[in-house]
């Protein structure tokens, strides 16, 4: 049985991850320090055999014993409301932490896959954002801590690959969505989802001519997948070019949960914030085989129900 050791395996898309691979046949070895992530979305899993989970900081040593196969490493806060309240947790966790996981799975034998995000990309002036682009960040800026941290982490990457010969695979993520989402996240889709659910105003930053495009889960963790069991080692987005402002957005919302008396609101836009974000999937497409096939309109219905239920229980 082929072992996988995943971090940030409570968290949103690293439990979805648990769940894949325990379905491919793989013995799961779930990795979380708990600041972001929640045991609630991988306790279904305890009672398995083919799972166990290690309640630890991957900035500190890791060690894993017997043979290991396969790495994720997705452990990371990821919403700015997290990153700029654990600064120096989010460097570490992109520095240190990938320094040791790459350093476990040279120890191993083992192929790693490291999750890099959009944000590589800053406030773009390529549209849509191919690999090649090398993004326009600001490194001092408020973003800097996340932004910076899953550069150096694909750089780092890179440099195990070319210098150890290791084999390595990094999936930059555009914004996904879905259940196991916390309601408090910070980003758009869960704060309009939530405020509508308590029949809130929604809260727009700037006039809402942002864009952004939305992932479901099961289209990223299967991109994954395939980008895991790939032989193809640089930079791979992942994500649904199907873009939409962020008014639209919450208008769509609105009409999602159907009811027309709910009013949006405008706030000052963050500092650094990306005016535009797609993902040119081109090569997802060629050496995967993959593209985004769950519609918006279906993926928000299904986050929209599970956002229901866990406000219903907080209440």
């Amino acid at each position: 049985m082929k072992k996988v050791l995943i971090t940030g395996a409570a968290g949103f898309l690293g439990s979805h991850l648990c769940d894949r691979f325990i379905e491919e046949g793989f013995y799961v070895i779930g990795m979380d320090n708990l600041i972001t992530g929640s045991i609630k979305n991988i306790e279904h899993l305890f009672k398995l055999k083919h799972f166990e989970f290690y309640h630890h900081d991957v900035s500190r040593f890791v060690h894993i014993p017997g043979d290991l196969h396969y790495i994720l490493h997705f452990a990371s806060p990821a919403s700015p409301i997290d990153y700029l309240q654990m600064p120096i947790q989010t460097m570490k966790v992109g520095s240190l932490g990938t320094h040791n996981l790459l350093g476990l799975a040279k120890a191993k034998n083992a192929r790693i896959l490291v999750a890099s995000t959009s944000e590589v990309y800053g406030d773009p002036e390529v549209h849509p954002q191919p690999e090649e682009y090398w993004g326009h960040v600001n490194p001092i800026g408020p973003r800097g801590v996340y932004d910076e941290a899953k550069r150096f982490q694909e750089a780092l990457t890179m440099a195990y690959h070319n210098f150890h010969g290791l084999e390595t695979r990094i999936v930059r993520i555009f914004n996904t969505y879905g259940p196991r989402m916390r309601v408090n996240d910070g980003r758009a889709l869960p704060a309009f989802l939530s405020q509508a659910i308590r029949k809130e105003a929604l809260t727009v930053f700037g006039d809402g001519s942002q864009t952004r495009s939305f992932c479901y889960v099961e289209d990223l963790v299967e991109g994954v997948y395939r980008l895991l069991m790939s032989d193809y080692h640089l930079p791979v987005n992942i994500g649904n070019p199907d873009e939409i402002t962020i008014k639209e957005f919450a208008e769509e919302i609105i009409g999602l949960v159907e009811d027309e008396k709910l009013e949006i609101i405008y706030k000052e836009l963050p500092k650094d914030d990306p005016k535009k974000r797609r993902p040119d999937t081109t090569k997802a497409k060629e050496i995967l085989g993959w593209e985004a096939k769950v519609s918006r309109r279906e993926g928000l219905k299904r986050t929209y129900e599970y956002f229901k239920q866990v406000l219903n229980e907080s209440t």
